[in-house]
């Protein structure tokens, strides 16, 4: 425990000095001359020693007197720095790689967005915006070596070598990693800092942030302060950091808002996770840590976090600008899948050369903007949640000059509508060009436990023009507290012939202090977010903690929005049977084949909302009319690529989902009895794709008596 003036008290101080001298009670009460009983008592604070009891225990242990008092800092210095691997499971169970890594693609931009959440979450001092910086550093020849040294490459070569022979995923790209190292002699650091956050405060075991990033998966451990409005809820986003490594190794230094030891400065501990192997003669679970040699009962041996010297942080390339609370994450071996995907496509070689980490670069700043530029917007009298930064360098030198990422510059029209908000100067209608009207949006936010009470949340929608030659116009971005982008969407049912637009829904702590309901409003959303943080819909957490219908909420409160942003601009539904023009060169709703002739016709699609995520999968939200009558519709539903020449090749489904009026049941959607309307949503299956789906058009069918849905 820390006291007031900033020491450590006496009791615990002492127990660390003696673990780490490796000394029993009773060898300290034998040098200092004194029983046993009263060092335990001076260990466990039931007693203090004199003045000359204190002086013979510093030269017992071989402390200055100074520091005995002080007790901001050991008196002896800790064991050698070395790998501690996980022995393997005695039961015989393997883990072929983390799974929590998984969730995520090896993509920088992924990255940025999780990594960058996570800094945003753990704001320390709410007055002043955190501050985010990456770095790229790209090493080769004698500082390769160098760091190589410094984190002992030469103990996990045998681990890393039998790890790559296993022919298993993670094998795989520890294989690709190694061959890159040997065959380039070059390696990339990706470090993320981030300044006026918390730290990794707690025990190296117990519960707190530290053991929650560094020891555990899929624990989140978020601010308990209600006025918080925390971006992540499942503990994935940090396994984003070990996915993007070709080594699956992360370095960490963290300067702690609060004591641990009586330090705050330069803890530092590594963390590598490869899959089950077996090395030098024994078989290991998987992950490993870097760290000094713990003494502790039960920990005897377990690599622990250790308070790095200056010297140390510079070999390792952890130097931090100041001695700001934060943290220092470096990626050792980063790697950007997506990158590289469209380099080979468009037939460029992603060697080592400066194209290709300056392309990283590019991609980590696009990433920040596309995600945080909410974040990043001041108002009049309000300073940013956030400011963020990327430079790259080549072996000390600067590659790329740091870039500061303007919202701004990335994102005109959308910035000026939220900086109009915070500033109290929106419209209840458009008159002048640059203006910004708000409406207010609201949303039945259900109580937990199942219940029908509900309470009222108003989302603050944002809607001014569209700036040329920036993001697709007529979007509707969806955000909540923590001003990260949830969804940018287009706007359904949209008439011709207006001018373009840009439209923010803010709901939550972001919806300001005339939304009523924000906590109960930020909760629920969180909890209909994936983890990805892509959108508000169906999720298990929604379902338990909700109901069953809670979804249905947010269905509402989408069309909802859609129709308040219709209705700010003047855009009347277009209900012409092809469709608007720029929708048709993209999507064709239901093929426009022969129908049946009857009597109240079939189920159609009226409105599809379609966009391709970042797996390259195409995300559907369809609205259907349905005709009128006592039995249900039970349809299959179809999706094939328009492509240039050639038949329409069909593509499966890895997930539809009924939001509202129907059922999805054994490949075919069941529309309710009586019902004149219908959603559903859908995301196309990537492994099905005859060619990216940029490369083609969509087309969505329902097809009578035909369940093609996998």
């Amino acid at each position: 425990m820390r006291n007031v003036d900033g020491t450590e008290d006496f009791g615990p101080w002492l127990a660390r000095q003696l673990r780490m001298l490796d000394l029993k009670q009773a060898d300290l009460a034998q040098r200092v001359g004194v029983t046993r009983a009263a060092v335990s008592a001076w260990i466990t604070g039931r007693a203090t020693p004199r003045e000359e009891t204190m002086r013979a225990i510093a030269e017992a242990i071989g402390a200055d007197i100074a520091v005995m008092h002080s007790r901001t800092t050991d008196a002896v210095s800790g064991g050698p720095v070395r790998w501690y691997h996980r022995p393997a499971y005695q039961d015989g169970g393997r883990d072929f790689g983390n799974a929590a890594a998984f969730a995520f693609e090896a993509d920088v931009k992924v990255l940025a967005r999780e990594a960058t959440q996570n800094s945003l979450d753990e704001q320390l001092d709410r007055t002043r915006p955190v501050r985010v910086r990456y770095t790229l550093h790209e090493l080769t020849g004698e500082m390769l070596a160098e760091f190589l040294a410094a984190v002992r490459w030469g103990e996990l070569l045998p681990h890393y070598e039998a790890a790559a022979a296993q022919d298993q995923k993670v094998g795989r790209v520890v294989a690709e990693g190694l061959n890159e190292l040997a065959r380039r002699d070059r390696l990339l650091l990706l470090r993320v800092d981030d300044y006026n956050t918390t730290g990794l405060t707690g025990d190296d075991y117990d519960d707190g942030r530290f053991a929650a990033v560094v020891r555990r998966q899929l624990e989140s451990r978020k601010s308990e302060d209600p006025g918080r409005a925390a971006g992540g809820s499942y503990g994935l986003g940090k396994a984003t950091l070990w996915a993007t490594s070709r080594l699956g190794m992360v370095l960490v230094n963290s300067t702690l808002s609060e004591a641990h030891e009586g330090r705050t400065r330069q803890r530092v501990v590594g963390r590598l996770d490869l899959p089950w192997r077996k090395a030098e003669g024994k078989p290991w679970a998987g992950p490993a840590w870097f760290g000094q040699a713990d003494t502790a009962p039960g920990n005897e041996g377990v690599a622990r976090s250790w308070w790095a010297d200056d010297e140390t942080v510079t070999r390792l390339h952890l130097t931090r600008e100041n001695s700001e609370p934060g943290t220092s994450f470096l990626v050792v071996g980063a790697h950007d899948v997506a990158g590289t995907v469209d380099e080979q496509e468009d037939g460029e070689d992603n060697g080592g050369d400066e194209q290709a980490v300056t392309a990283i670069h590019k991609r980590l700043v696009d990433g920040l903007a596309e995600n945080f530029w909410a974040a990043m917007t001041a108002g009049r009298d309000r300073a940013p949640l956030l400011e963020a930064s990327v430079r790259t360098l080549r072996n000390g030198k600067v590659l790329v000059e740091e870039q500061r990422v303007d919202p701004e510059e990335k994102q005109p029209a959308r910035t000026r509508a939220l900086r109009a908000f915070f500033d109290g100067e929106t419209v209840e209608r458009i008159t002048e060009v640059g203006q910004v009207a708000l409406a207010r949006v609201p949303l039945k936010v259900p109580v937990p436990g199942g219940g029908r009470e509900t309470v009222e949340h108003r989302a603050a929608l944002l809607v001014t023009a569209a700036e040329d030659g920036h993001e697709p116009p007529n979007r509707l971005v969806t955000m909540r507290g923590g001003l990260m982008v949830v969804r940018a969407a287009r706007v359904p049912e949209l008439g011709l012939g207006a001018d373009a637009f840009q439209a923010v829904l803010l709901a939550g702590h972001a919806a300001g202090t005339d939304a009523g309901a924000a906590e109960e409003a930020e909760a629920f959303l969180r909890a209909s977010e994936p983890p990805e943080h892509n959108k508000w819909g169906r999720t298990e957490e929604l379902l338990s903690v909700y109901s069953r219908t809670a979804h249905r909420r947010i269905s509402t409160f989408t069309t909802a929005a859609y129709a308040a942003v219709r209705d700010l601009t003047g855009r009347r539904p277009d209900r012409t049977a092809a469709g608007p023009g720029r929708l048709r060169d993209l999507l064709v709703l239901d093929d426009p084949g022969p129908r049946p002739a009857r009597a109240g016709g079939f189920p159609a699609i009226r409105d599809l909302d379609a966009e391709i995520d970042a797996s390259g999968a195409w995300r559907i939200r369809a609205e259907v009319k349905l005709p009128r009558r006592r039995d249900p519709w039970v349809m299959g539903l179809v999706a094939k690529f328009d492509v240039r020449s050639g038949p329409r090749p069909t593509v499966g489904w890895s997930e539809i989902v009924a939001v509202e009026n129907c059922r999805f049941v054994d490949g075919a959607l069941h529309f309710d009895a009586g019902a004149t309307a219908a959603v559903f949503t859908g995301i196309t299956d990537t492994s099905t794709h005859p060619v990216r789906a940029d490369l083609a058009g969509l087309i969505v069918e329902l097809q009578k008596g035909k369940g093609t849905a996998e």
